[in-house]
C-alpha cells in the first residue's frame, strides 16, 4: 500500500546506518524476506516484480522496523467531513 515503509539499522563498524524503502506509488507494497542469512526488503508492483530491492547480511542487522501507511478513516486531520465511530474512540482509550 503506498505509504508503507520499511526502516533497516545496519551496523557498520564503530557507527550505524540506517535505510528506508517506501512504497512510492499506490498498488506498490513492501516485502520483508529473510533468506540464507540475508534480509531483503523490497517494493513490489500489484503483478509481483520487485521495483527497488535492499540486500542486507543478516549478521549486521540492528533493527528492522516496519512502518503501516496510515489509515485515512483514523486521521480526523485528513478527512474532517468523516465522523468516527464511537467504537473506534472506545479501542484508542484501551490502548
Amino acid at each position: 500500500m503506498k505509504g508503507d515503509r520499511v526502516e533497516v539499522v545496519i551496523d557498520t563498524g564503530g557507527t550505524a546506518q540506517t535505510y528506508q524503502i517506501e512504497a512510492t506509488r499506490a498498488g506498490r507494497r513492501v516485502q520483508v524476506s529473510n533468506v540464507r542469512g540475508v534480509v531483503e526488503v523490497s517494493e513490489v508492483t500489484r503483478s509481483g516484480q520487485a521495483v527497488r530491492t535492499g540486500r542486507f547480511m543478516q549478521a549486521r542487522v540492528i533493527a528492522l522496523v516496519e512502518h503501516p501507511a496510515s489509515d485515512g478513516l483514523l486521521d480526523s486531520e485528513s478527512s474532517p467531513r468523516r465522523r468516527r465511530s464511537a467504537r473506534l474512540e472506545q479501542n484508542e482509550t484501551l490502548l
